[in-house]
């Protein structure tokens, strides 16, 4: 699931500085209202409801920074939240099923396209993906958009801890063997869960990994 690369020393560099402050910076609504590309990002994708903010904030160690929901689709901006003063973490629109009139869901989801095209110092997306569901179609659409903007992604599989082990590891082999041939994804999928704590902290390490710091 995660690599075993991963030592205890990268695992522990990793913990260290996911438990340096990390602030809300600010949510871009268009593209002409993001930050300066003056620092590495990664960024966080996934369908709505997912668990994208319950994701961001178990990796900081805090509740309430990422706003969760359980209403799908109410994440609209690009939002940014800086880490150390020395990484961005992003928290891009939902995509698939939302909340909204046609044309808000458009817009926002194509904020979050053009995004991920055009960012200079994006050093990995994260694209999350239920434990329980696996990779649906309109997975394989962000996985065709990765792919095409030649963004490296990296699969998260989330809330782990609703299936049985022996069915997470079917869902990760299934997951490994989808991307296998894809040239933008990265081979390795972590399972994760916000609720239990299980995978953030080689998450953490692959996310320090991608970025080298």
């Amino acid at each position: 699931m995660s690599d075993p690369a991963h030592d205890e020393a990268a695992i522990e560099a990793a913990r260290i500085l996911f438990a340096r402050p990390c602030l809300f910076m600010m949510g871009a609504v268009s593209i002409d209202g993001l930050p300066p590309a003056d620092l590495p990002e990664v960024a966080f994708a996934g369908r709505s409801n997912v668990g994208k903010s319950s994701l961001i904030n178990g990796l900081v160690g805090q509740k309430h920074l990422a706003r969760a929901s359980n209403e799908p689709g109410r994440t609209r901006e690009v939002n940014f939240f800086v880490l150390d003063e020395k990484l961005r973490l992003v928290d891009l629109p939902g995509y698939g099923f939302a909340r909204a009139s046609k044309t808000d869901t458009k817009k926002f989801q194509n904020l979050g396209r053009a995004y991920l095209r055009g960012r200079p110092n994006l050093k990995r997306v994260y694209l999350l993906i239920d434990a329980r569901h696996g990779l649906k179609s309109v997975d394989a659409e962000a996985l065709d958009a990765l792919d095409l903007a030649a963004v490296s992604y990296q699969i998260v599989l989330t809330k782990a801890d609703k299936i049985k082990p022996a069915e997470l590891d079917k869902v990760v082999a299934a997951t490994l063997k989808a991307i296998s041939k894809r040239p933008a994804a990265f081979p390795r999928v972590v399972a994760t869960s916000s609720e239990k704590g299980t995978g953030l902290p080689e998450l953490r390490a692959e996310i320090a990994e991608a970025v080298g710091v």
